[in-house]
């Protein structure tokens, strides 16, 4: 018994890094989207850089979106963005 539970904890904490490289998701209101910079502001604050060859859905303020993303050191690296409507 003692083993089996020494082997699911090390198989747990193992395991518990993969999930730190998931994409994350949020969804938020557009305050500022700058091209030349190539990133996109919510209404919150939180900046996310986009990737190279973005190919803008026609973002601008006001605007809601679905962001998913992942972290790169303290950045916000988006992967997708999409506007709802």
């Amino acid at each position: 018994m003692r083993v089996l539970l020494s082997n699911l904890a090390i198989v747990s904490i193992l395991a518990t890094p993969g999930l730190a490289l998931a994409a994350k998701s949020a969804t938020g209101t557009v305050k500022e989207y700058n091209k030349a910079s190539m990133s996109l502001t919510l209404a919150d604050g939180t900046v996310y850089h986009l990737p190279k060859g973005f190919h803008d859905p026609g973002l601008k303020a006001g605007e809601k979106v679905a962001i998913s993303f992942d972290m790169s050191g303290k950045n916000h690296e988006a992967k997708t963005v999409k506007i709802l409507r």
